[in-house]
Formats: C-alpha cells, sequence, structure tokens
C-alpha cells in the first residue's frame, strides 16, 4: 500500500473533494481491495462542470498563448514522470497486467505519446490561409479567406480500465493543447492512477477548473456528462455498447462525440508467410490478457496451413507465463473482474457448442486458486459465423479460421460491425499491401506495429467516430471557423 500513490478523492476544479462515498477498488490478481476511494457525489459532479465551464468562458487557458499552454503541458508530464514507481505500483494493483506493461507501455509509451502531441502542436497553426477561386478575389470584396481552428470548449473525457494512463493521455494532452477545460472520468475499475492527474495539473500551474478528475463507483456522473449542457464534447473510449449510450445522451444537446469503440480485429497471413503466426498470436494474449479494443483476435491462415498453425499456437500459448502481474516473467495476468472471466468462460463454451473446438486453454489455471485468471486459449472455429469470431470477448480468446484464397479471407476480414484496427504478413509486401488496402479498418498494420503521437487511430462501422492522435486527433477537439475578410468600400 505505501507504495501507491497518495490521491484517494476527486479533483474538482483546484481542490480535493471530501463529499462522496467511499467505494474500493478491486486488485484483480487476488480479489482483495486495493484502497478506498472517496467516491463523486452530485454537487462534486456539478461542481467539476461548473469549474470547467468557468474557466473556458473566462478566457483564462483559452486565451493563453499556445506557447505557454503546450509549456504547462509538457510540465504535467515531467510531474507525472517524477512518479515513477509509484504511479507503475498503482496501475500494477488496480488492473492486474504486468509491471513490465505497466511501466513500459502505459508510463513510458503514455509519456511518449504525450510529448510527442506536443510537439505535433507546436508545429501547427491555428490559422491558414484559405484558396478560393482568383475571380471571387478580384470580382468582390473578399481579399481573404482564413480557416481559424479555436477550442469546442468543455471537454468530457471518459477513459477504459484496460490502459488508464495512456489512454488518459491520448484524450487530455490535446484538448489541453488545443485550449479546451476538460472533465476526465476515469473508469470506475482502475480510478486510482488517473488521480495523480490533478496532482500533476496543480505542480504544472494549470489554472483552476481547467483539468478536473472524477472517480465514481457507478455511471452515475458519466451520464451527467454526457447529458449537461455545459459540456460541448464528449470523447469515450470503451464498448460499443456504452458509446452507443453516450451517442443518444449527447443527441439531446448536440454535442460534439469521438467514440474509440469495439474491435474484432484481423491478422491475415499469406501463405508465405504462416510461420510468424505464433508470434502473432502471443501478441494477443501477452501482457493485456487480450483487454484490448486492437486486439486482434481473429487469425485467418490458408486452409492447408491451418492444422499446423494451430499445434504451433498452442505451444507457444503453453509457453506463455500465466502468474501475478508482479513477477518478473509473468506474460499474462488476471482478466479485470468476475464478470470479464465469466464472459471468456461464455464464448468458449457457445464457440463448442457452435463447431468449435479448444486447442488450447479455454479454462480457469488450476495453479491459481484466487484472481480472476483465464488461461490463454486458441480456439478452432470453422468459419468467421463462430460467435468467438463475430463478439468482442476481451479476454485471451484466439480464434483461427481458415480460408480458401486471399478473397474469401478479406470477404471474412470485412464481415464484422467492427473495425477498428488489423494486421497482414506476407514476405511479398506489394501483395500484403494490396490486401491491406482492401480491409475496412481504420488502422492496417502490414509486417509491423505501430502505435504513434504521429499515427492517427479510429474505426469504421461500429468501432467508433473520428480519431485520436497525430494531426487529426487535436483537430478533433477544436471547431473550424471561416473567416471572410474585405475592405469596407464607399
Amino acid at each position: 500500500m505505501s507504495t501507491l500513490i497518495g490521491e484517494r478523492a476527486s479533483y474538482l476544479a483546484g481542490r480535493w473533494s471530501s463529499d462522496g462515498v467511499p467505494f474500493e477498488v478491486e486488485n484483480p490478481a487476488d480479489e482483495q481491495p486495493v484502497c478506498e476511494v472517496l467516491g463523486a457525489s452530485e454537487a462534486d459532479a456539478d461542481e467539476a462542470i461548473a469549474g470547467a465551464r468557468r474557466s473556458f468562458d473566462s478566457g483564462v487557458w483559452a486565451d493563453r498563448d499556445r506557447r505557454e499552454r503546450a509549456a504547462a503541458v509538457s510540465a504535467l508530464c515531467d510531474y507525472v514522470e517524477s512518479l515513477g514507481d509509484s504511479l507503475v505500483a498503482t496501475m500494477v494493483a488496480e488492473a492486474g497486467q504486468p509491471t513490465r506493461f505497466a511501466e513500459t507501455t502505459q508510463l513510458r509509451g503514455g509519456l511518449s505519446l504525450a510529448r510527442g502531441l506536443i510537439d505535433i502542436y507546436r508545429s501547427m497553426s491555428d490559422e491558414q490561409v484559405n484558396q478560393v477561386p482568383l475571380d471571387e478575389l478580384t470580382d468582390g470584396r473578399l481579399a481573404l479567406s482564413v480557416r481559424r481552428w479555436e477550442p469546442a470548449g468543455v471537454v468530457a473525457a471518459i477513459t477504459p480500465y484496460n490502459a488508464a494512463i495512456i489512454m488518459a493521455f491520448q484524450k487530455i494532452v490535446p484538448a489541453l493543447l488545443a485550449g479546451n477545460s476538460v472533465v476526465l472520468r476515469p473508469s470506475p475499475l482502475t480510478p486510482i492512477s488517473s488521480l495523480a492527474l490533478g496532482s500533476a495539473a496543480d505542480a504544472a500551474g494549470i489554472p483552476p477548473g481547467v483539468l478536473s478528475v472524477v472517480a465514481e463507483a457507478g455511471s452515475a456522473v458519466a451520464e451527467r456528462l454526457t447529458q449537461d449542457p455545459r459540456v460541448d464534447m464528449v470523447s469515450f473510449t470503451g464498448s460499443t455498447a456504452v458509446g452507443k449510450q453516450i451517442l443518444a445522451q449527447g443527441a439531446h444537446t448536440v454535442k460534439r462525440v469521438a467514440l474509440e469503440l469495439g474491435g474484432k480485429s484481423a491478422q491475415i497471413y499469406l501463405p508465405d508467410a504462416v510461420d510468424r503466426a505464433p508470434t502473432g498470436a502471443a501478441a494477443v494474449v501477452a501482457m493485456t490478457s487480450g483487454q484490448a479494443c486492437v486486439a486482434a483476435t481473429r487469425m485467418f491462415v490458408p486452409q492447408e496451413s491451418k492444422d499446423e498453425v494451430l499445434a504451433k499456437v498452442a505451444g507457444m500459448y503453453g509457453a506463455l507465463a500465466v502468474g501475478p502481474p508482479t513477477e518478473p516473467t509473468t506474460l499474462i495476468g488476471p482478466v479485470i473482474n468476475a464478470s470479464a472471466r465469466a464472459r471468456c468462460e461464455h464464448y468458449v463454451e457457445l464457440a463448442t457448442e457452435c463447431g468449435g473446438t479448444v486447442a488450447f486453454g479455454g479454462k480457469r489455471p488450476a495453479h491459481l486458486a484466487h484472481g480472476y485468471y483465464f488461461e490463454p486459449t486458441v480456439l478452432d472455429v470453422p468459419d468467421n459465423s463462430n460467435p468467438a469470431a463475430r463478439e468482442e470477448i476481451f479476454g485471451p480468446v484466439l480464434s483461427v479460421i481458415g480460408y480458401r484464397d486471399l478473397d474469401h479471407a478479406v470477404d471474412m476480414a470485412n464481415d464484422s460491425i467492427y473495425g477498428l484496427s488489423a494486421q497482414v504478413y506476407g514476405t511479398d509486401v506489394a501483395s500484403a499491401s494490396a490486401v491491406a488496402r482492401r480491409l475496412r479498418s481504420g488502422a492496417v498494420n502490414v509486417n509491423i506495429g505501430l502505435f504513434s503521437a504521429y499515427a492517427p487511430g479510429g474505426g469504421y462501422k461500429q468501432s467508433g467516430l473520428g480519431r485520436e492522435r497525430g494531426v487529426d486527433g487535436i483537430r478533433a477537439f477544436q471547431e473550424l471557423k471561416h473567416l471572410a475578410i474585405g475592405e469596407l468600400r464607399p
């Protein structure tokens, strides 16, 4: 406990809450309480929203020089970095993810992402000349046409449990850089690490109200944020089902809504690259226990190679260490709670009822009596209609599906309500890239993975609306204004 960060209450417009009802955060690795957090009251939610509205409308942050905003956000990042081991220990305890993931991906990767976004923002302009036909300039009174980007206003950022800090950075950094005021509402399952951002805002000298962090045990605050007319924009990462609710709730006040939702990502192996399949299979389950919206949980391989791939993937999964996330050798920790484990069990059962077989795993590890562990599981499913290939399980469960030819592989990969991410592997890069261009997905990785501040990501279809990261991810938190400027003639 002494290694955890100290914050245990919501950070509201420059002060720490002393109101609300305490709730316990559970460690999924041992099913024991991590600590109590003071859940936000209705008055707390109102204070956070009112503070954000007040700070934005006053211009105390939005009107500040863009270079000063970038410097303050950079200082916020420096403070988060200074928390080091205590923040890593907090993320491990509340999320059950291996220490290596918390330190390397969440903390270091999150800071790299944030600082990359700061660099991108510094290179951007808030105004650009807008090209118009010459005759409109000479025949009329128009002297200048300008595209101007301004902050969206008050932003509600609602983040998931599976990567709390990196997802928070992905939302609050571009939103703050653009001049918005932000209310961050982290997942009730992993709220503790995000509370450190309140202290970071203080340390960076960010004015009160510009960043609030509101923790809660349920969903009342999140629902309030999506419906309150004082909130101009909602940025949400989470399930498609909840994303649909947010879209409906925001419709009453016509909010801007950015959604990064569920996925059932495909990985396609060309005939010349099937040897790469075991490594690709390991990437689905290692470190996050499959709890990633971009996890490529549908593996498409040539039908004639399917048995070979299943055997090799099963061997790979058997070699992955499953256990307490604090152990240095652990590659797979628990899923987040009992419901998540039950969902894995449910879909393994459904898969077998519909003609699939379990090639490896499919149950709770026998050597772990406590914690929400589930074995890395590979399913041999007959086709893409199997329930395990249709629904986002959000656990360490991979479906292997055979294809007749590449047209068949592409058809099956696209036969999904989702379109968040995809992967294609082939030694013939031209052929692999041709397949990638045919996939209906917001991001496709060919023979390599890339998660960068400079690379935008987002979903097609029911995987979301809008983009995060890159120039597009910053512009998402801005309104576009057109200025037509001319001389006043007699």
